[in-house]
C-alpha cells in the first residue's frame, strides 16, 4: 500500500499471518495498493478497512479544541458545560502526555468561562490524584522540590479553580464537593 501510484511514497508491505499486519496513516486522499498471490496455500487472502480522517483520534481533536479556545469570537458559541464534561472524563481516562494536555484544556476552559458554565465538583477523581501526589511528596525526602509534570498541571488547574470559585463566592462548596467524607472526619479530627 502507497500513497502514490509507483508504490515509491509512503510504502507499507505485508506479508503473512494477519497479527503481522499495523494500523498506519497514509497522508492524502488516495490509497494505492497491489495484492500478489504465490499460491503457496488456498486462503482467501487478506482483507483491511480504510478509514478516511482522523476521526476519533486524541492529537486532532486536542488541536481543534484548543485552537477554538483560543479564539475569543469563537468562545460563546461553545457548549463549555459539555466540553467541559467531556474533557474532565478524558482527562480521568488518559495517562502521560495525552493527561496532561487534556489538562491544559481543562485550565484554558476554566480561564475563558463565564459563571456556571463549568461544574467544577466533576474535577473530583483528579483531586483525589493530586492529594495523592501530595501526600507522596510530603513523605519522600529523597528528591525534596522536584514535581513531576502532571503534579505541576495539576497544582496549576486547581489553584486556577479555587480562585476561580472564590471569586464566584462558592469555595466552602466547592472543597466539601471534592473532598471525600473519610478525608472531612480526618480533617475534623485532625
Amino acid at each position: 500500500m502507497s500513497s502514490s501510484s509507483d508504490f515509491q511514497q509512503d510504502r507499507h508491505s505485508f506479508s503473512g499471518s494477519p497479527q503481522k499486519w499495523t494500523d498506519f496513516e497514509l497522508p492524502g486522499d488516495t490509497l494505492y495498493y497491489r495484492f500478489t498471490s504465490d499460491m503457496s496455500n488456498t486462503e482467501w487472502g487478506y482483507k483491511f478497512t480504510v478509514t478516511a480522517g482522523h476521526l476519533g483520534r486524541f492529537q486532532t481533536g486536542f488541536e481543534i479544541l484548543k485552537q477554538m479556545l483560543s479564539e475569543e469570537r469563537v468562545i460563546p458559541h461553545l457548549p463549555l458545560a459539555k466540553i467541559w464534561e467531556w474533557q474532565v472524563g478524558v482527562a480521568c481516562r488518559q495517562t502521560g502526555h495525552q493527561r496532561l494536555k487534556a489538562i491544559h484544556l481543562l485550565l484554558k476552559i476554566v480561564q475563558c468561562s463565564s459563571q456556571g458554565d463549568c461544574d467544577l465538583t466533576l474535577l473530583k477523581p483528579l483531586w483525589q490524584l493530586f492529594t495523592h501526589m501530595e501526600n507522596n511528596l510530603c513523605h519522600d525526602t529523597a528528591k525534596p522540590g522536584i514535581l513531576l509534570p502532571l503534579h505541576r498541571a495539576l497544582a496549576e488547574l486547581f489553584f486556577v479553580t479555587e480562585n476561580r470559585v472564590t471569586e464566584l463566592g462558592s469555595l466552602q462548596e466547592y472543597l466539601l464537593a471534592l473532598n471525600t467524607e473519610d478525608h472531612l472526619h480526618r480533617c475534623t479530627a485532625q
